[in-house]
């Protein structure tokens, strides 16, 4: 169960504050022309039937899995979400929520990229593609309730590694709640109001991915400005700085590993 944490200092800034409260108020306004711009259903989940590319995400799991299962031997050195992104810190608590980015804001993480490379590759097919991520859920966990930033984007889960008891390893979005399979993949809106449970003794891992909504010409070029506008706030800048450092804590992580290796190997050592 998630524990009360307090707010970090830095996100006490009055500007802070205010440009959160009064970018809810323009996220809520332009939502429902979203809407009315989309080609896809405005539900909680949306049939994998609208996205041809999710194909090569279920046709080629394995390989995916066997990239993340290599990553996760680096656990240690892979951020917690309020790590990366403070703004997520009612959301990620202690180390129970970590995520390694594959893509971030729609630029690939070269360095990370390259220990998931063949996952990297299929998702440099997803059209639109914002921010990809090995998510890696700690057992006993619980995310809280809460809902996303942009109807513009829609959200991916692929299931990797799942618990035994997967019934007990779900998701609720609005009123349909789903347990991840591994190899199955599903679309939402993470918009609607969702939270996630672990309630068993293994940990969850999948692949979580965000794209562009599919919509008409001025929804997109409302969407492009609104994600605009938003690289130029913390809440873009803090998390791509996060993103940079995190990526060396790993790569000094690796090397270490290598060079630990290498001196057992040594005959002389």
């Amino acid at each position: 169960m998630a524990t009360s944490v307090e707010k970090p200092e830095k996100l006490k800034n009055p500007r802070r504050a205010f440009v959160k409260r009064n970018g809810k108020k323009l996220v809520r306004k332009i939502a429902a022309f979203q809407s009315r711009q989309s080609k896809v259903p405005d539900t909680p989940k949306i049939s994998n039937d609208h996205f041809d590319f999710l194909n090569a995400f279920t046709d080629n799991w394995e390989v995916i899995q066997a990239e993340a299962k290599e990553v996760l031997k680096f656990r240690d050195a892979i951020p917690t979400f309020h790590e990366v992104s403070p703004d997520q810190y009612r959301l990620s608590t202690e180390n129970n929520w970590k995520t390694f980015v594959l893509f971030g804001f729609g630029q690939r993480l070269e360095k990370n990229a390259s220990l998931a490379p063949e996952t990297s590759e299929i998702l440099e097919g997803v059209p639109n593609l914002q921010t990809a991520m090995f998510s890696i859920l700690a057992p006993g966990y619980h995310i809280p309730a809460h809902k996303g930033v942009t109807k513009g984007i829609l959200r991916s889960h692929l299931g990797l590694i799942i618990p035994k008891d997967r019934e007990n390893c779900r998701i609720r979005v609005d009123e349909t709640i789903t347990p991840w399979k591994e190899g199955e993949i599903f679309v939402f809106d993470d918009t609607y109001e969702h939270e996630v449970w672990n309630d068993t003794d293994e940990e969850r891992v999948i692949l979580l991915f965000d794209f562009d909504r599919p919509m008409k010409l001025a929804g997109r070029v409302l969407n492009k400005t609104f994600l605009n506008i938003m690289k130029l706030t913390a809440f873009y800048q803090d998390p791509k700085k996060n993103l940079q450092t995190a990526e060396e804590r790993l790569e000094a992580a690796i090397r270490q590993a290598d060079a630990n290796m290498e001196a057992m190997s040594d005959p002389a050592g």
